[in-house]
This record gives structure tokens, sequence and C-alpha cells, in this order.
């Protein structure tokens, strides 16, 4: 088997048996056997999808005939291949070798099932040079991944009625550079069944996977895609008896336990936009009526109040940033030494403590446009620098944008951190946003929304409220949904972007934005969070799922 340091950097994750023989039977179900059914895992590592596809196709057909292949890059996963081959008497040709160079030596349209979990490896692993290639050679978009690359020669292979079965990471379901994969089993593939599993904890890596089933049918015989997801839940009713895989084909919601772990298992249809861009998310019921609702009552969004604006990156940490500069050999004059807020820093409604680590940021602070300062007038901190300067200039890309060796990479608008600003971290498992009128710089571990765009402090009154209220967080999970390992949540524009706010003429919403404003500046009369939870909801004229529960009893 590859050794701990490849399968880091191969971004390899075998199968367990009980996953593999899931999905197995997932797609079987859906195979139309014509005679021998030919099979391919194109990274099939030590070959656990291909036996669990044999087991599962005698089920269903006993007496066919069944062609395995896999191709793998390690040796020792083939050779374990051809040692569990000849163990179980079930034949298999299994090939060392890169597939994505080698599939365009394979016939097309001749498998009737691939079944495979891609390496994940991301662009960063990757390095830019492969990257570019791979997406060069798979018209590949965005933040890449190998995944990308695996599902794009899919349609090609697989016969006409074919069935993919791809267990991957979920990220696919809803990032920018997902689209790849959308885009793939939306125009090429009829996706069947789909299955978030969310943080289930089946693999070790800090991936959340996903398995699709889809066929390669025309869209006049495509009769829609089952959406199961299964995320941990802290929900305190009583779980039922059956195992989480058992559960995920019921095609009714319920409580199990698995792993020690309470996992709320939902079931719907996916709602596949017609823009690829857009991410996939579940059409269920109960949500569905509720999203109906907020639409009708939704004035804007905060993508139209303001703009959303990522924090400074230096690209050189070490350099421009330090908790300890007054103990620096040689310290920069202190009007260029900022306060820099980071993601520890920030809570819901405000920033949590002063802030000790400070940015060295070389700009004109009058400046609505990125301007650095001339050094000649700032000897301590050309001094600094300077002795930096051999590392800051290996930044070649910042020397080849036209820029100064010593600027920082995105310094953002210089003259925008003196107004009051909301913050919010990149990653966070519930809503953190906070109000500061320090003046402080953002970090690029954290997001902001500036006053001065906004204009209205009434809307920024009204943001705070609906991102930090459970509302936020539901609105959120159904219509973003990008959860990471650990119930993190990506807070980032796109999903931030869509968050709505109510319309601000109506009575509900003036008390909102009166409650709001009492929160942000401690009021001893400022009501609790659950009391503003309840304002956001009359707000949007919706009600919680807790009030809702409540009202059954």
């Amino acid at each position: 088997m590859a050794s701990p340091a490849a399968i880091k950097r191969n971004g390899i994750h075998y199968t367990p048996p009980d996953l593999a023989d899931f999905l197995a039977h997932r797609a079987a179900v859906h195979v139309q056997a014509t005679g021998t059914i030919r099979v391919l895992d194109p990274a099939c590592g030590d070959g656990e999808l291909l036996f669990a596809a044999q087991r599962a196709l005698l089920q269903l057909f006993p007496t066919a005939n069944i062609s395995l292949e896999g191709y793998d890059l390690d040796s020792e996963a083939i050779a374990a291949v051809h040692e569990r081959s000849c163990r179980l008497g079930v034949p298999v040709e299994a090939v060392q070798a890169d597939f994505l160079t080698r599939a365009p030596l394979l016939p097309r349209e001749a498998f009737d099932l691939i079944i495979t979990n891609p390496p994940y490896v991301r662009t960063q692993q990757l390095g830019a040079s492969i990257a570019q290639e791979l997406s060069a050679k798979f018209d590949l978009r965005g933040r890449i991944d190998i995944t990308h690359a695996f599902v794009k020669i899919a349609p090609h292979l697989l016969a006409d009625q074919g069935i993919l079965a791809l267990l991957c990471s979920n990220r696919f379901l809803t990032t920018a550079a997902g689209q790849n994969v959308r885009q793939v089993l939306t125009n090429y593939l009829s996706p069947l069944e789909l299955f978030d599993l969310g943080d289930t904890r089946f693999f070790r890596a800090a991936v959340l996977p996903a398995i699709v089933i889809a066929s390669k049918s025309t869209p006049t015989e495509y009769k829609g895609c089952s959406f199961v997801t299964a995320y941990e839940s802290s929900d305190s009713a009583e779980p039922s008896t059956e195992s989480l895989l058992d559960a995920l084909t019921t095609g009714h919601d319920s409580l199990v336990l698995h792993q020690g772990r309470t996992i709320q298992v939902e079931s719907g249809s996916l709602i596949a936009a017609t823009d690829t861009r857009e991410p996939w998310r579940m059409q269920h019921p109960k949500t569905d009526e509720w999203l109906n609702q907020v639409e009708k009552a939704t004035f804007c969004r905060f993508g139209d109040a303001g703009r959303i604006r990522v924090g400074i990156k230096t690209t050189a940490d070490s350099v421009f940033i330090s908790d300890d500069w007054d103990h620096m050999d040689v310290v920069p004059e202190q009007e260029l030494l900022l306060p820099l807020i980071t993601h520890e820093e920030v809570e819901p409604w405000r920033i949590n403590s002063h802030c000790q680590r400070r940015v060295l940021y070389p700009y004109d602070l009058t400046s609505m446009r990125r301007k650095p300062l001339d050094l000649e007038s700032y000897p301590r901190t050309q001094e600094y620098l300077t002795s930096h300067e051999v590392a800051l200039r290996g930044r070649k890309y910042v020397l080849d944008a036209g820029r100064k060796w010593y600027e920082i990479w995105v310094p953002q608008n210089p003259a925008l951190w003196s107004s009051p600003k909301i913050v919010f971290p990149d990653i966070s498992v519930d809503a953190r946003f906070a109000l500061d009128e320090s003046g402080a710089v953002v970090n690029g571990d954290c997001y902001w929304i500036s006053l001065a765009d906004v204009e209205d402090r009434r809307v920024f009154a009204t943001m705070l409220a609906v991102a930090n209220s459970s509302f936020g967080l539901r609105y959120y999970d159904a219509v973003c949904g990008n959860r990471l390992y650990s119930g993190r949540r990506r807070w980032m524009t796109q999903y931030v972007a869509k968050l709505p706010l109510p319309n601000p003429a109506t009575p509900e919403s003036a008390n909102l934005v009166e409650a709001s404003m009492r929160l942000i500046h401690g009021d001893a009369d400022a009501p609790t969070l659950v009391e503003l939870d309840e304002l956001v909801d009359r707000a949007f004229s919706v009600v919680s799922p807790k009030t809702e529960q409540a009202a059954l009893f």
C-alpha cells in the first residue's frame, strides 16, 4: 500500500468496505445488463470498489459475465488487487498506469459501470504548472482538483445507459470550482441519486464525502434525482435503531446514531440550477415552504446592500505581521503599525478583545486606491523592510504585477479602514459577525463590509441581526450549504452575498433595527438572543422550527 506521505501528497483515501458495498449496491440497481457487464475503476487502489461492484452485480444478475478493469499509479496497490483477485477467484485486469494519460487509448462508450473514488488533490497541492496543464487538457475552470478531470472523462467512456458511481468530496455541490463537476453531471449525464454524507467520518481525512449515481441517458428519460444529506445534529429526540447507511435509502427524515454521534438524515430531491455556476441544493417540502415565505419578504440581499471584501493577504506574514514589534531589532514607525483583526478576535456582534497583532501597512491611509508610501519618508520602516528584501523580492508575482517589492499582495482600500465595518471569519461553526469601529485592518482569514459602502446605519444594524440569528444560519444551510469538517461553515463572499434583508419600511423591521442597535451598543435593556431571533423571524413573516415544535405541545 502507499506510504502515509504518499497518501497525503496524492490525496489517497481508500474506500471503507461498508461504504464500498453501499456505493456498489446503489449503482447496481440502475445497471442495465445486456451480455457482458464491463466495470471500470480508473483509480482502483486495492480494488475494494471493483470487488464490491462484482458482488452487487451478481446479486442482481447471477448468470452475468462481469469484466473488471482497474488502473492505479501505485504499484503496491496494483499488487494488492492481483493478490485479492487470485485469493477470491475473481479475474481483474489491473494495470499500473496514469489513467488520465491512458484514458484516450481506451475504447469509447465501452463501460456499463464506472465506479470510482478518485484522488482528491487540490490546486495548491498539484502545483501551478500541473494545474494549468490539467485545466487546458480537460477544459476545466477555477481552482480545480484531480477529481474534476476524472469526472470529465467519464461520459466518453460510458456506454449508452451506462452508470457513473462517484465517491468524492462534497465540495462540488457548493463551490465555484465545483461547476466543473456540476456541468458534466448536468450536460452529459443524468443524476439519479445524490448523498451528501457530511460530517459522518467515514474517512480519516478532513474531506466530507458525497456519492453521486448518474446515468448516461437522454433528457427525455430523466426522472429526477433523490438527494439525501447526513450531518451531525444537536437534536435531543430519540434516534432510531437503524444504521446510518440503511437510513440513507428509506426516503424519509430520521435521526440515527453513528460512531457515538447523533446524525440528522434529511431526504428530498435535487434542485440543479440551469446555471451550473450556482450551487446545488435540496428540495425539501418544509424547507421550501419556509424559503418561499422568506423570498416574499426579502427586500434585497447582503450583496446588494454593500460590497463584501476579503481581508488583506500579505503573502509574507512573518515580515508584515507580529504581536511583538517593540522587541524587533529595527522597529518601523508606529503610525504604520496598525491593529489587525483575525478570526480569533471575532465574536457575534463585537470584537472580543484588543488586537494583539499589528500589521506593517506601507500605504497612504487617505487614499481610496492602493498607494504605496515612499519609504524615504520612513527611514526605520525602510531599514526594516530592506533587511527582508531578498524574501520579499522572491514573491515574483508581486513584481510581475508591476507592484513595488515591499507591497502587500492584497492590501484592499486603505481609506476604508477608518470607517465602521462588519467583520466575520472565513470559517466558523456558527455565524460570527462583529461590528468594528476601531479602525483596525482586517486579516485575510476574515471578510468585511464597510459602512462607507452601505451608507445607512439601519441597514448595517439589520445585517448584523440577520447574520447572527438562527434564521441566518438556517438560510445559509438551505441555500449555500458549504459545510466543512466538524460542523464548520465557509462564510465567503459568494454565500454571504445571498443572505436576505427584510423590507426596512415595515414596523417589524423598525423593531429589529432598534433591538439590534441596543445590542451593538451593549445597552442594559438590550434583547436576549432568543428575543432577537424572534424579531428576525417576524421581519420575514416566518416561524422558526423551535416555535413550530413548541406549538405542538
